[in-house]
């Protein structure tokens, strides 16, 4: 029998095609999420939505899942910024009470998505999950904050802590306000590829490897703790660089103050046996192809700012 897993944040741009996928292949999925960027997830008897905010989660919602997947949160440091305090509450003390939910419901495995930015600025070559926290931005913080909170309850549950570099690629949901997406979509719409300083090192991952990863810790028995999850480095000069090959569009260099620079390392993650299938370039062509057979989508839904901005969220 497959598992029952509950997604929360399961419209999102990760958690769609997840949901989508996990469903196809039999699992039972139910999805909770506000649907602030709309409900993208395939009509699938595998799929329960509920469109309901984190904070009102009852602990009986929680009762007969093997799995809880943490995906909702006030997503990059922009939209973090409009309201900092409710990003705490959302990000940090509404997860907080997901916990203590999730223990009294006996659920055996928690994964939260946090990110690869709560390293803040290192220079280390090879960033590993054991190397200091720097947050620069509020953002950063309620991660790194909740990653401490997560694991203060160990001893409860199984708890696994991902820290994606930033994610590229095609989704339903799609956002174009993350670097390699909103790149390409510049140079194929405007031909021209606006670049802000270049020489920050980025950590990069396929969306295709992300959504296999966390089906890789829904289905093994892994050690518990913290992932890294990206295995491409690139200077954002270099992904424009590689966009301009693809697409013929002219890059223009900006001044900017964006300090943020990591190369993270996933040794760890690929020590488990995960092997990664996917890369930068892979998104980019993919995203070229969408765009040329008319599928590509852009509008306001597609930038979390804008969205968050109009609907006034409190």
């Amino acid at each position: 029998m497959k598992k029952k897993i509950l997604i929360i944040g399961g419209c999102g741009y990760v958690g769609t095609p997840l949901s989508n996928l996990l469903a196809n292949l039999g699992y039972k999925i139910t999805v909770i999420d506000t649907a602030w960027f709309g409900n993208h997830l395939n009509k699938n008897n595998n799929i329960i939505f509920k469109k309901k905010d984190l904070r009102d989660i009852n602990q009986s919602e929680l009762v007969g899942f093997d799995t809880i997947i943490h995906l909702a949160n006030i997503a990059n440091d922009p939209s973090v910024e409009i309201n900092p305090n409710l990003s705490w509450e959302i990000n940090v003390m509404a997860g907080y009470q997901l916990i203590e939910k999730a223990i009294k419901a006996k659920i055996k495995k928690f994964i939260f998505a946090s990110s690869g930015s709560v390293y803040g600025i290192k220079k280390e070559e090879k960033v590993t999950e054991d190397l200091s926290l720097v947050p620069i931005s509020t953002y950063n913080k309620t991660k790194m904050v909740f990653e401490k909170i997560l694991f203060s309850y160990n001893s409860k549950m199984k708890l696994y802590c991902l820290r994606p570099g930033t994610i590229c690629g095609m989704s339903p949901r799609m956002r174009w306000d993350l670097s390699v997406n909103i790149l390409t979509l510049s140079a194929l719409k405007n031909k021209k590829i606006k670049v802000f300083g270049g020489s920050q090192q980025r950590s990069n991952i396929h969306i295709n490897d992300m959504i296999r990863i966390y089906k890789f810790f829904i289905d093994k028995n892994l050690p518990e703790g913290i992932y890294n999850a990206a295995f491409e480095v690139f200077k954002i000069k270099d992904i424009a660089k590689l966009i301009k090959r693809k697409t013929g569009a002219k890059i223009v260099y900006l001044k900017s103050d964006d300090k943020r620079s990591y190369k993270q390392n996933s040794d760890k993650l690929l020590n488990l046996g995960f092997k990664p299938k996917y890369s930068v370039e892979n998104a980019i062509s993919e995203m070229i192809y969408s765009y040329f057979k008319g599928k590509i989508i852009d509008g306001i839904d597609n930038y979390n700012l804008k969205k968050m901005k109009k609907l006034n969220i409190n």
